[in-house]
């Protein structure tokens, strides 16, 4: 099969030098980064792949979660990325560290779990639903990929293929495990990547393997069960007295297991194993060639666009499972909309656009990045959001960690790695899918090619594009048309206004490019407000801010009265203010306070005019508790 049309640019090839971008990197970088290296050595991770004895019971359970190793595996990927640019002699070190640990842990026949090793000995590969073993073994893979494609060391690399070896072997024809697959997927998105940074073509058979299996009948956990003899890891959750129990329909919904990959139509279930199953099905539909899984992925995704996607981009409605709750659910103090959930989308749009071409998808990879994952962290990045709500009584605040601790170190290896979302090379030239100064390199029919990317992005549409060639190429560039648009873009050439194509959501120039050859693209950009399917029950009556990609909210601190007693007129003004480097939106409303009394009044409530005043959403929680709300309420305008 030949291999993919369109490929990313990698890390290593795109220098990014961006007003908004770089300073919040540079926070991961000195800030986040070591942030969260303290805690995984204060909270034992470090020290559990030492691999002293354990006791068994639930005590011990507690205290050594199964999940582990992940941690450990998205701090190193985080300062692997780091490490590409970046020269670190003490993240370096702590890095090389870490994958010591590892190494020793590794047992000889390659399995790599601290947790079924120093707790549960003999246990391994028995409680595939819940025990996160190949999801483990998934993000070990991909921080081993990145290390070594960070650095050119192969150390991780080569402790992570020992453990796929295995994983292999045991789950393939004959195996203990055949037939079998993860409970919470992520190891299927990593095999994908172990092959593509190898050439070993029995990973992604692997890869093709666990997704094939998942949801077929008889279903694999029952007999698991049976087994075992007990209810797994997490069973009483589903089981609610603790007796064995065969999984229901909600519960196979939960892991994405109620029907096999190609036949699954709607996104349900745990909100990050569902954006990690559907990664693995995009990159296989896009390695195999296999229109079966392209079409399914096209169907889940236009389920979740369509009815249980918020407008900040998060996902995730239902706090009770982490995931989706029914269509139009979207509840916006409840929701959860977890920070992982958000990052996850952002990595699955990506690879539906390198699988399809489409522009749309980037769309809601931008609207999830700018808003549902930036939320996640404080503007010192050391505190974080697990969910991400749309309103706030004033109590909702960051943490500086959490016994499950899957987000920050997800969020770290998304903001370092930006690099890869920005550009995508194909066989007609160079795609631009984000629009973040700095400048990329790549080939182009045996040509080298640098351009340079300059903007004020988010805050201002336009954007320059710099051409530095050795000689004039005949070459595609094709920009990105975002949805938000307000007004028509236009695009100069060297001074001139010209017209241009479109295809996909792109505006396309297929001309041939000459050394100090400039584009300039202009985005018209203006306040707008949003509203909501009068089926999302939340947002009935009420709107949204939006200036280009950003989403905003309402925060007590900016204005005069708490959020709730705030109403937005309609029409009756709107426009942007420059604070303290960022977009303010200013809009006339007023202030509705309720009329006072005992439980239920009789008198009207009053109003007054005022200026309500937002921040991007991604910045609230930074300046004290307060009340917070993205949905506002909307009268008619005043005549």
């Amino acid at each position: 099969m030949p291999a993919p049309h369109r490929t990313a640019l990698p890390v290593a090839d795109v220098a990014i030098a961006d007003e908004f971008w770089s300073p919040r990197r540079a926070i991961v970088r000195t800030g986040t980064i070591p942030h969260q290296e303290r805690r995984l050595r204060e909270g034992g991770q470090f020290e559990a792949l030492r691999l002293e004895p354990r006791s068994h019971d639930d005590d011990e359970r507690e205290r050594f979660p199964i999940f582990w190793e992940s941690d450990v595996a998205k701090w190193i990927e985080a300062a692997s990325y780091v490490l590409a640019s970046e020269d670190d002699p003490e993240l370096e070190a702590a890095v090389d560290e870490a994958i010591a640990l590892l190494a020793g842990a590794q047992q000889e026949d390659g399995y790599l779990n601290s947790y079924f090793t120093a707790v549960k000995p003999g246990k391994r590969f028995t409680d595939l639903r819940d025990a996160h073993e190949l999801y483990c073994a998934g993000h070990l893979i991909e921080a081993g990929v990145a290390h070594f494609e960070a650095t050119g060391k192969t150390a991780l690399l080569d402790v992570v293929r020992r453990y796929a070896d295995l994983i292999d072997r045991e789950f393939g024809p004959g195996g203990s495990c055949e037939g079998g697959y993860d409970g919470h997927q992520e190891i299927e998105l990593a095999l994908v990547k172990l092959f593509r940074a190898t050439g070993e073509r029995r990973y992604l058979d692997l890869a093709s393997r666990l997704i094939e299996n998942r949801g077929r009948e008889p279903f694999y956990f029952d007999a698991e069960a049976e087994r075992r003899g007990d209810v797994g890891y997490f069973g009483k959750a589903w089981s609610g007295d603790g007796a064995l129990v065969r999984d229901d329909r909600r519960s196979r919904e939960y892991n994405q297991t109620h029907a096999p990959v190609r036949e699954q139509d709607a996104v349900v279930g745990h909100a990050v194993r569902a954006m990690y199953q559907y990664c693995a099905m995009a990159d296989l539909a896009l390695e195999l060639g296999d229109a079966g899984l392209r079409a399914a992925c096209e169907r889940l995704w236009d389920d979740l666009v369509s009815s249980k996607l918020y407008v900040t981009g998060g996902i995730g409605s239902d706090p009770s499972i982490e995931g989706f709750g029914p269509a139009f659910d979207l509840p916006d103090r409840t929701g959860y909309a977890e920070t992982c959930a958000a990052i996850g989308l952002v990595f699955w749009a990506h690879r539906m656009m390198l699988l399809t071409g489409e522009a749309k998808y980037v769309e809601v990879l931008e609207r999830a990045l700018y808003n549902g994952v930036l939320s996640g962290v404080s503007a010192d990045g050391t505190r974080f959001f697990y969910g991400n709500p749309l309103a706030g009584d004033g109590t909702v605040e960051r943490s500086d960690w959490f016994d499950c601790a899957c987000c920050p170190p997800n969020l770290a290896r998304l903001l370092a790695s930006l690099e890869q979302y920005v550009y995508v090379a194909d066989g007609d030239g160079l795609t631009v899918n984000l629009y973040v100064s700095g400048t990329a390199e790549f080939d182009h029919a045996g040509n080298r090619v640098q351009i340079e990317q300059e903007s004020a992005y988010p805050w201002d549409g336009r954007i320059v594009f710099d051409f530095d060639l050795e000689a004039p190429l005949a070459m595609t560039l094709r920009l990105r048309l975002p949805e938000w648009t307000v007004g028509a873009p236009t695009i100069a050439v060297n001074g001139t206004v010209l017209p241009y194509t479109t295809a996909q959501g792109y505006a396309v120039l297929a001309r041939t490019w000459a050394p100090g050859d400039r584009v300039v693209l202009t985005l018209p950009m203006a306040p707008v407000l949003v509203r909501a399917d009068p089926r999302v029950e939340s947002a009935r009556g009420k709107v949204a801010i939006q200036r280009g990609p950003i989403v905003h909210c309402v925060e007590e601190v900016d204005n005069e009265a708490p959020v709730p007693d705030l109403v937005i007129v309609r029409d009756g003004g709107i426009h942007t203010e420059r604070v303290d480097g960022r977009d303010q939106v200013v809009a006339a409303g007023l202030v509705d306070r309720p009329a006072e009394g005992g439980l239920y009044r009789t008198g009207a409530p009053t109003a007054k005019p005022t200026e309500i005043r937002t921040v991007p959403y991604y910045a609230w929680g930074n300046r004290g508790k307060g009340t917070m709300a993205v949905w506002i309420r909307e009268c008619p305008s005043v005549r």
